[in-house]
């Protein structure tokens, strides 16, 4: 079973490549299940800035690139077969989407030296380079994302969080599980009482874990979801009148697709993000002349400028920056993955060049090295108007506590490294 649909993916792949594309991303979307909905307006953002570049530019550096997609349907063995199905047609570097993949694929793509580039999730302590060689995570990662949240409320409470409570409710899988240490950590720190609350995918039946945060009355609370579980959260949070200025998600916790089925009740809900939100940028115009009024848009452009639609663009805008770095460095427009990786060690995104893409002000400085496959980890607070039926930006770019995130990745990037068998480079 597990050949036949290895081959049947790369059959599909290679009939809808375009024979003249010289460059490979691979898109590995889902856009069935309980997480497509989510899933599906990432791919498309990710798809149509590639579209654009191709269209307006002819690609990058006169190289044309090839976006062939594969449905994963977030389950961990159909994306490690979408990887095996493409890694041998030229692919440069992998955006999977998922947790639970990218720990399936991180010690495939050492062996293959393709590129894994997932920003905002995966294993946090990728971030290290002397361990991670091939995996990078910028701009943020989920330890970022909890801090981030963290100083948001202590700059809340005048700076001192001693005696409040703070419930995590988490989608229970390596993904949701990735900010507990951080907390434990920081709840020590700042004197915050700490409670972990996970929630069994997909997430739709939530009433015991809210039924224990009315008992427990949390002053605030974080959560880490996906999917189903977001919408089923926040109309359960309602439901017990819980304060909605007082729920924070992480930024997969904050899109349209988790807001707007709870109608007005989701008013006021918060959310983190390292992107910018809505459509008032130039980069916009752009995708409209060149993508949709053409009739090229991914499903048609009917998700176009959504929170998700922003970070799967977004995720191309750094993955096209790199390969950029990368033909510079390496005098060609044919690149490889090695010079890819290479590309990804010397990038740099400055609120300058944002501006010239057309996303000014969009997401936080980047600026990656051998060791530093993260960047900065700044993030932003953003919130939902119902009345509106958009998102508002609340807070400026904020840098994460490193104090306790460092040795955090110090300590688990060098678990990794005995456990695989890997000696750190030396950079």
């Amino acid at each position: 079973m597990k050949t036949t649909f290895t081959a049947l993916v790369a059959a599909g792949m290679m009939a809808a490549a375009p024979a003249m594309a010289d460059l490979v991303v691979p898109n590995l979307s889902y856009r069935t299940g309980p997480y497509g909905a989510n899933g599906t307006h990432y791919a498309d953002g990710f798809n149509d800035y590639f579209t654009l570049l191709n269209e307006r530019d002819g690609g990058i550096g006169g190289e044309k690139i090839q976006v062939p997609e594969c449905e994963t349907a977030y389950n961990t063995e159909k994306g490690v077969e979408c990887y095996e199905a493409t890694k041998d047609t030229g692919a440069l570097v992998y955006n999977p989407l998922s947790t639970g993949i990218t720990y399936q694929l991180i010690p495939k793509v050492g062996v293959d030296k393709k590129v894994l580039y997932t920003p905002g999730y995966g294993r946090t302590s990728g971030k290290n380079g002397k361990v991670f060689e091939w995996v990078f995570n910028a701009p943020a990662n989920y330890w970022d994302g909890a801090s981030v949240a963290i100083k948001y409320l202590l700059d809340e409470n005048g700076g001192d969080l001693s005696g409040k409570k703070i419930a995590l409710v988490y989608h229970n899988s390596a993904y949701g599980k990735e900010p507990i240490r951080t907390l434990q950590g920081l709840a020590e720190k700042h004197g915050f009482t700490l409670s972990e609350i996970p929630v069994d995918a997909p997430g739709q039946e939530q009433k015991s874990q809210w039924l224990q945060i009315r008992r427990d009355k949390p002053d605030y609370v974080i959560m880490y979801g996906w999917g189903v579980m977001n919408q089923a959260a926040i109309q359960e949070a309602a439901n017990i009148r819980f304060p909605m200025e007082n729920f924070i998600g992480i930024w997969w916790s904050g899109s349209e697709v988790d807001v707007l089925p709870v109608g007005a009740a989701a008013n006021g809900y918060k959310a983190l993000t390292f992107n910018g939100v809505g459509m008032d940028y130039p980069i916009y115009d752009d995708i409209k002349t060149h993508v949709i009024d053409p009739g090229k848009a991914s499903q048609g452009g009917s998700h176009v400028g959504s929170a998700l639609y922003s970070r799967g663009m977004y995720a191309a805008v750094v993955i096209a920056e790199a390969i950029r770095t990368a033909q510079e460095l390496a005098g060609t427009a044919q690149i490889s993955a090695e010079q890819l990786r290479e590309g990804f060690e010397n990038l740099e995104i400055t609120p300058a060049r944002l501006e010239e893409i057309g996303l000014p002000d969009f997401g936080p400085e980047i600026k990656l090295s051998c060791d530093n496959h993260g960047g900065s980890g700044m993030a932003r607070l953003q919130q939902w108007d119902a009345t509106a039926k958009q998102w508002s930006l609340i807070t400026e770019f904020t840098e994460p506590d490193q104090e306790i995130i460092a040795p955090l990745i110090a300590e688990d990037s060098a678990a990794y490294a005995q456990e695989a068998g890997i000696t750190p480079r030396d950079c």
